[in-house]
């Protein structure tokens, strides 16, 4: 992480507009790394994230005796094949990366020697009882703090079970643990999540030729179910750009009254673009076209525009598609003619920080009439934003919010942990400038 930075935003923009891409797809990446190191022979990934999560993924990788070199966005690895990698000889860091710990566990689950997750101090406040329980349920052996609930988790893997799993959260990376947990087991290995999550893991590894199937089931569970396979081919592929990414300029277009912008080779996964549903919902002048295809992925364009934007209510099945985006639901919100409702989002609160109380309290230094819920947030619009000094809480997500939210308020905004944004998008403010002009510098904290 680079060293403690404090964004200065000196709005009101006066306009954004321009044609942009973004960057490479950070689970895509995450999951193409796995995936590779377990695969037989050495893989190619185009437009691999060259962010501090995604190095995280690498580094771990390393100390498990996988060979990688990633030059300008092009990742090489030499795979090791499912049954070759080493017991480290030193604790695994995940850094900040959520989905390093619980999809490199579930890969660990299956290996037959012991191993060790660690992270940072946001990563270790993080639940990991939520794939602690189905991992032992298929056999490994794997202990944390407080109740095997935080990281540190010690691994003692290997002779899985097939299981089927009944999750209580709709998470991707609960789902994809025990999906590649199930690589390794001695029969087919079940999900059952009560919305449909991301669906990453299941279309690449389907790509690798292995059988995954999908449905929905008596109960109204939507299922995965995957069957071990021999070996893993090498990979070839291409990153989509990051729709996550992507939604940041989306939501700058639709909220700033002078606004055109256009992100060329963004992934349109279906499960990954509630955020464009609610801004329909919403009133919100943004297209999308797919164009093509990447790692599995329909890939395409976005443009978005100044818009009129009218309240709505958000919850339900809705949220596991635009997890990611919530808070920019909520700064949308504040230029909605009436009051907008966010509901069932308490995974909000497990994130890199605590999301909910994060974006309740930017939001009201902005001037915003706001008010949290257990699962969620009440904002009443429309607001004029006022600057304000902000705190990113060390969550790159708000970080890059309260950035777009600068571009409309006032006066100077000042977001303190600026840095941050190099989990997920180092180029964020060289991005900003290109589409708003000079309205953002850097200072040291």
């Amino acid at each position: 992480m680079p060293a403690p930075q404090v964004a200065v935003i000196r709005g009101p923009a006066q306009q954004l507009s321009g044609r942009v891409r973004v960057p490479g797809d950070k689970s895509v990446s995450h999951r193409l790394a796995m995936l590779a190191a377990l695969a037989d022979g050495e893989s190619e990934i185009e437009g691999f994230l060259e962010a501090a999560d995604c190095l995280s993924t690498l580094a771990c990788l390393s100390k498990l005796g996988v060979r990688a070199r990633l030059e300008g966005g092009r990742l090489r690895v030499l795979g090791r094949g499912l049954r070759g990698l080493e017991e480290p000889g030193d604790v695994l860091d995940a850094g900040n990366s959520g989905t390093t710990m619980r999809l490199l566990a579930g890969i660990l689950a299956g290996q037959p020697f012991f191993s060790v997750l660690t992270g940072d101090d946001s990563l270790r406040r993080r639940p990991m009882d939520r794939i602690v329980r189905p991992l032992g349920a298929m056999g490994a052996h794997i202990m944390g703090r407080a109740g095997d609930r935080f990281a540190p988790l010690a691994i003692r893997g290997g002779n899985l079970r097939a299981t089927c799993y009944r999750s209580p959260v709709a998470s991707a990376q609960v789902k994809s643990a025990v999906l590649l947990a199930g690589l390794y087991a001695d029969g087919p290995t079940t999900v059952v999540e009560p919305a449909p999550s991301r669906d990453h893991t299941e279309r690449l590894l389907r790509g690798l030729g292995v059988s995954v199937e999908t449905w929905v089931d008596a109960e109204g569970g939507f299922a995965a179910r995957v069957i071990p396979p021999a070996k893993l081919p090498p990979i070839r592929a291409r990153v989509p750009g990051d729709f996550s990414s992507a939604a940041f300029w989306v939501a700058a277009a639709v909220i700033h009254p002078n606004a055109q912008v256009t992100i060329d080779g963004v992934g349109l996964n279906p499960t990954r673009t509630g955020f464009l549903d609610v801004l329909k919902m919403m009133g919100a002048e943004v297209g999308a076209e797919v164009t093509g295809e990447a790692a599995g992925e329909p890939v395409g364009i976005i443009t978005a525009r100044s818009s009129h934007l009218k309240p709505a209510e958000v919850g339900g099945r809705l949220i596991p598609r635009l997890i990611d985006e919530l808070p920019l639901v909520a700064l949308v919100a504040c230029f909605a003619d009436g009051i907008t409702v966010i509901r069932d989002a308490a995974e909000l609160r497990v994130k890199e920080s605590d999301r909910l109380a994060g974006v309740a309290e930017g939001l009201s230094r902005l001037g915003v009439e706001v008010r949290e819920l257990p699962d969620g947030l009440v904002i009443t619009g429309p607001a004029r934003l006022a600057a304000a000094e902000l705190d990113a809480r060390g969550d790159h997500r708000l970080a890059m919010a309260w950035a777009i939210a600068g571009l409309t308020a006032a006066g100077e905004t000042r977001i303190v942990g600026a840095e941050s944004v190099a989990v997920s998008y180092p180029a964020f403010w060289e991005t900003l400038v290109q589409l708003a002009g000079p309205v953002a510098r850097l200072v040291p904290a």
